[in-house]
């Protein structure tokens, strides 16, 4: 019979345990993207850079062909992240860039949370290369985007299959919140939340303003 104990599991993402990659979130990139429309994915893309920047994570920033293709990366990334330098490949796979490598061993965590465009190619191969060499990935599926339906949901379930672990942008911010008794990142979840979490917004901002409800206090 196993014994209940009051902490979180190993799986869980907290501030300190893992490295967010942003991959590819590029105006050329999304152009051809179907699977979201742009408003909702680079709304998800500053959503999960606020929250990766509200609770110190570790993050790499990654573009491909910047200057002579693929176009800058989204500014609501660039500009939470104004200090840290972006890393542009002509590899496909970023993990096969060696730059990316080191930073991902300087920084020391064995968790790896990816982003990015396209969930086929971007993401996948990063992903299954993370995974073969021992590391746990988690995949923000709502940050990320493809040419159609169908190649992001395939690429999803081959991640999933080799043992990648899929979650949301929001899910991806209250995970690292996760109690609402911690009051020095209680503001600016909140304030994410109102500008970015879509009808959970709504719902903080009808609970505030009609009876000054908050989450835990």
């Amino acid at each position: 019979m196993p014994t209940a104990k009051a902490q979180p599991g190993k799986t869980l993402l907290d501030p300190s345990n893992h490295t967010l990659i942003m991959i590819d979130h590029q105006s050329q990139m999304s152009f051809a993207t179907r699977s979201i429309d742009a408003v909702s994915l680079r709304n998800n893309a500053a959503l999960v850079s606020k929250a990766a920047k509200e609770f110190n994570v570790s993050v790499i920033l990654t573009t491909v062909a910047e200057k002579t293709f693929s176009g800058p990366i989204f500014d609501e990334i660039r500009s939470v992240f104004a200090e840290v330098d972006v890393i542009d490949r002509t590899t496909m796979n970023t993990w096969e860039d060696a730059r990316i490598a080191e930073r991902v061993n300087a920084i020391g965590k064995s968790k790896i949370v990816l982003a990015g465009m396209w969930t086929s190619v971007c993401i996948v191969e990063p992903a299954l290369s993370a995974l073969e060499q021992g590391f746990e990935v988690y995949v923000i599926a709502d940050a990320c985007g493809d040419v159609s339906d169908e190649a992001h949901e395939r690429a999803m379930e081959r991640m999933i299959q080799l043992g990648a672990r899929p979650m949301t942008s929001l899910q991806y911010l209250l995970e690292l919140q996760r109690d609402w008794a911690r009051s020095e990142t209680y503001n600016q979840t909140v304030a994410t939340s109102i500008q970015h979490g879509g009808g959970y917004g709504l719902g903080l901002i009808y609970a505030k303003t009609m009876f000054g409800g908050s989450e835990g206090h």
